[in-house]
């Protein structure tokens, strides 16, 4: 769907991000109709872009959510996911939270350490509630992506290695106040290679055969994770069909709901993050194109050197390189480095793609900026659902205690 950018930004004044909804579905729908063949949940990761409004949309197509945080999963509830269909991860979940989220009486918590195990057991005692709960499993595979989004390797945080899970799922079996349901497996984001996929399902599926033959435990739920990959640059990416029969022929003779947790991969490319130039700058042989928008909006160049496609919009000529960075003082406040863009002049805008994941829900209030407003577009129509934040906004939970 074509954007008129300029129209948007007249209405709604840059910096601003705009999600197309339609896309949102599309990529929802592909995901679905790829494991039509078995029992399958697509529950959707709501920190790659947790507005209610997404959220929402999502949930209307049949979307669950997968939630790392307590705030996530009370987001989730807000924009009407039914109860059974979210599922609360993270490494380090408090007692509060556990508590909340058992009352809450979600689809179950995916438990990520022995400790924690031990944790939810006692919160659910206290409750005299049963606890369902899945395991999260680190198979020691290489994704091959970005160190900061890998999960699947001993080195990284998240999961138990696999004597461990199978100690876990004795203890939570002979447990009053457990009960184990569910399997998770989650190797890392932006992942554009099935072969560290298919190994670490065919891992952890033995793992449920031998739960099941072994010890009598039988599980429900098979949660692959997420981490499919987009396009930000010239990256080849997994066929959805090819991906979904990985999953389904690891699992062959298992029955049991297969589980998957995209994030990026339905709203990445929906989005687009929009700025205007203020100005360019020379600084030697160096030029600076600088725009409204900056790294407390959009996080992702500054702090993964990550690439996203930068263009002027409605300008062609005077090419030069430039790089484009934003008003915030830090070195790090940078969109793109070294790119070839052509002459720009006061308030030309500027589209930066791929922003409709981890873009908005990384943004901060660094040096007392508000966040900007975030535009959703379906059907040919442009609404607003966030608005731009005001500086009221941004000392009201500190004025009240000035003295």
């Amino acid at each position: 769907m074509a954007i008129n950018f300029k129209e948007l930004s007249k209405k709604y004044q840059t910096p601003y991000y705009v999600y197309d909804f339609d896309y949102i579905s599309k990529q929802y729908n592909e995901l679905k109709e790829a494991f039509k063949a078995r029992k399958s949940l697509i529950s959707y990761a709501v920190k790659a872009n947790s507005n209610l409004s997404v959220v929402k949309h999502l949930g209307q197509q049949g979307s669950g959510a997968d939630c790392v945080s307590i705030g996530e999963v009370k987001r989730a509830l807000k924009a009407e996911i039914p109860k059974y269909k979210i599922i609360f991860s993270g490494v380090g979940k408090t007692d509060d939270e556990i508590k909340e989220a058992l009352e809450l009486d979600i689809l179950m918590i995916n438990v990520e350490s022995e400790a924690e195990l031990h944790r939810v057991a006692l919160v659910a005692q206290g409750l005299e509630k049963i606890a369902r709960i899945s395991i999260r499993v680190n198979p020691n595979v290489d994704p091959k992506t970005h160190p900061y989004i890998s999960t699947g390797l001993h080195e990284n945080k998240f999961g138990v290695d696999l004597n461990t899970a199978k100690r876990l799922y004795i203890y939570a079996k002979n447990n009053d106040n457990l009960e184990p349901i569910g399997i998770h497996c989650h190797i890392g984001s932006q992942l554009t290679e099935l072969a560290p996929i298919k190994e670490s399902v065919n891992i952890v599926a033995d793992l449920v055969r031998n739960l099941k033959s072994g010890l009598n435990i039988e599980l429900s739920f098979f949660d692959v994770g997420g981490g499919l990959g987009i396009v930000y640059d010239d990256e080849t990416l997994i066929d959805t069909y090819e991906y979904a029969q990985t999953v389904l022929d690891a699992l062959f003779g298992i029955d049991i709901t297969i589980v998957c947790e995209p994030g990026r991969f339905i709203v990445g490319n929906s989005g687009t993050f929009v700025t205007k130039v203020l100005y360019e700058k020379i600084n030697g042989s160096k030029r600076f194109v600088i725009v409204d928008g900056a790294m407390n909006d959009l996080l992702r160049p500054s702090l993964y050197d990550a690439y996203h496609k930068v263009e002027v919009l409605e300008k062609t000529e005077d090419i030069s390189d430039c790089n484009v960075v934003g008003p915030v003082c830090e070195s790090g406040d940078f969109f793109a480095k070294n790119i070839s863009l052509p002459a720009t002049k006061h308030n030309d805008l500027i589209a930066i793609y791929s922003a409709g994941a981890y873009g908005f829900t990384m943004a901060s209030n660094y040096n007392t900026r508000g966040r900007v407003a975030e535009i959703a577009l379906e059907n040919g129509e442009d609404r607003l659902i966030r608005r731009r934040e005001t500086f009221e906004d941004l000392i009201a939970h500190e004025e009240e205690y000035l003295k």
